[in-house]
């Protein structure tokens, strides 16, 4: 089975993406700007800024993050546009949270103030969706694409990973009964 699951960031795909795949033993695909930059030697502000110049950027790690799932029987997939991209995933889900909520769990990961990162998720966000929109016509607030939407908030990445796992089993009963008859 191969699950996508997106979200805005702090919304806790990176976390939950990464439990999901270690509880059900199966490929990771978790390629991140971040990591890109990384790769490049270039800062990650800096290189965010490029990508919205440079939409090669996102096609590239897009294209990227898709293959390396494709490649595996099992996988999971997180990503900000999973769910869009990999078009024929098993399972998409969607993971939200308050953009009050989001800014606190990147403060406490990153540091900072709080008030500094409610401002630059919020201007993250636009500049993102902007993006997204451009790039590929999608709106990225829009989550009936997903098969299962969570809303993060009061729950911890375990239960949340439970909620997706029984989902994905009984995704994975459906599609046995179909075949069956």
């Amino acid at each position: 089975m191969r699950i996508a699951i997106s979200g805005k960031s702090g919304c806790g795909n990176t976390t939950v993406s990464t439990l999901l795949s270690e509880k059900l033993g199966c490929k990771l695909v978790n390629y991140t700007f971040r990591q890109m930059a990384e790769e490049e030697g270039v800062p990650f502000a800096e290189f965010c800024k490029m990508a919205e110049k440079d939409y090669d950027i996102d096609r590239r790690l897009d294209a990227r993050m898709v293959k390396m799932a494709r490649e595996e029987e099992n996988s999971v997939l997180g990503s900000r546009l999973a769910i869009w991209n990999m078009k024929d995933a098993d399972l998409k889900v969607y993971l939200l949270a308050s953009d009050e909520e989001r800014a606190r769990r990147i403060h406490r990961r990153e540091g900072g103030t709080l008030e500094q990162r409610m401002e630059e998720t919020r201007e993250r966000d636009r500049r993102d969706s902007a993006r997204y929109k451009t790039i590929y016509g999608i709106d990225n607030n829009d989550t009936s694409v997903a098969d299962l939407v969570i809303d993060t908030e009061g729950k911890t990445p375990e239960e949340i990973v439970e909620i997706i796992i029984r989902a994905a089993s009984a995704k994975a009963s459906e599609e046995n009964n179909v075949r069956k008859h």
